[in-house]
Formats: structure tokens, C-alpha cells, sequence
């Protein structure tokens, strides 16, 4: 089990000549995200996805100018596209996500947070039959364990990327998330909330995106 709250270096998304802004953001992921500003990424979990229980937060600051595309990629560890964990013993079962976020400014005032407003697709759905789970020899595409996966649209991360046909972000509540291991070390805002795609165990990647007007 990890307890990891890691401070980042400052990154910058603007050319040069653009009168940037100095942000700083707080993520916490079930298991792993990385973060991109106007499709340049920002920061990285710390935690690699294989490590077991490698949910943790990350806090880092980047610079942009207004109006920004934060990208964010969040994935649910999986060992192959069954999308189980822990294949072949007792614990064998599907993972759950959940990642939450929260942006601020140079003033402390806070410009974004994860919640239904954001926009999220889900690009690797297993298995796509929950009985996968309990099968004593789960093959990915075989039986109850299809699978479901997509590459990265182009420039999905971007402004001028027409999303109107991505869902809404689904808000999970803590209980059905049950975050730990640095949530409790973020003091989040009201606002933020945890989100994913529709199904915490089958969603296993997901793409959300937001724009900062």
C-alpha cells in the first residue's frame, strides 16, 4: 500500500510571447492519470499502474494562458483486456476507478474541478459480461470476457476538438469509490467530485476533458 503526495515542477503550455498564468492542481487516481494542457502534457502519477494499490495524489503546478483544455487520461489497473486483476487466485476480480481534481490559480482561487460538467469517453470497457470475473481460466475475447477498446481520437486533448458526442462525466460518490492512500491529504474544494466513466469495474480508460474559460 502506497502513501505518496508528490510536488512537481512547473511546466509551461504557452509560447513564449503569451502572457501565462501560473496554476496549481491536485489529482488523486484510482489508479493512474496523466495530465495534459492543451495537448502538452503536465504531469504523470509518480506510481507506476503495476504497483499493487497504486492509487496516491499528485500536486504540481503548470503555467497556460486562458482558455485551456485540460486532458486528462485515468486508467483502472487491468493485467490484459479481460480486464481482471489478480488472474488465477482467490482474488481474482475487476478493478474499480474513480479520480478526482481540482485547479487554482495564482490567488488560491480555484478555476476547475472534476465533476458532471466535465466530459468523458471511455476508450477500454472489460470485461463487457461480469461473469468474466468468477471464470477459472478468463481468456480476453473468449466468452464472458469480450472486451471493448479504442485508440486516442487525434487531438482530442485540444481546442477546436469537437466533443459534442462524448458523455458526460458520471459522478461516483466516496462510498462507492472509497478513496485513500493521499486523498485525505488534499483539502478539496466542495465543488470536486469524483468522477469516471458510467461503471467503476468495466470502465478501465478513460479520457476526460474540460475547458478553462
Amino acid at each position: 500500500m502506497m502513501r505518496l503526495l508528490a510536488a512537481m515542477t512547473v511546466l509551461s503550455v504557452s509560447p513564449a510571447h503569451a502572457r501565462a498564468e501560473t496554476y496549481a492542481a491536485d489529482v488523486w487516481a484510482d489508479n493512474w492519470f496523466e495530465m495534459r494542457i492543451n495537448g502538452a502534457k503536465v504531469a504523470e502519477d509518480s506510481v507506476p499502474i503495476t504497483t499493487e494499490r497504486s492509487f496516491n495524489a499528485e500536486s504540481f503546478q503548470f503555467q497556460a494562458e486562458r482558455p485551456f483544455v485540460v486532458g486528462l487520461v485515468a486508467k483502472d489497473f487491468k493485467e490484459n483486456d479481460t480486464g481482471l486483476e489478480y488472474i488465477g487466485t482467490r482474488r481474482q476480480q475487476m478493478g474499480d476507478g474513480g479520480v478526482i481534481v481540482q485547479i487554482r490559480d495564482a490567488s488560491g482561487e480555484t478555476v476547475a474541478v472534476s465533476d458532471a460538467a466535465w466530459q468523458c469517453l471511455v476508450i477500454h470497457t472489460a470485461p463487457m459480461d461480469k461473469a468474466c470475473e468468477r471464470a477459472p481460466h478468463p481468456v480476453a475475447a473468449e466468452g464472458a470476457c469480450m472486451f471493448e477498446a479504442a485508440e486516442e481520437p487525434a487531438g482530442w486533448d485540444q481546442a477546436g476538438f469537437d466533443a459534442s458526442d462524448w458523455p458526460q462525466a458520471t459522478v461516483h460518490s466516496e462510498r462507492e469509490v472509497s478513496p485513500k492512500d493521499g486523498y485525505d491529504d488534499i483539502r478539496w474544494s466542495a465543488a470536486a467530485k469524483l468522477i469516471w466513466g458510467p461503471d467503476l469495474e468495466q470502465d478501465n480508460t478513460i479520457l476526460c476533458r474540460f475547458t478553462v474559460e
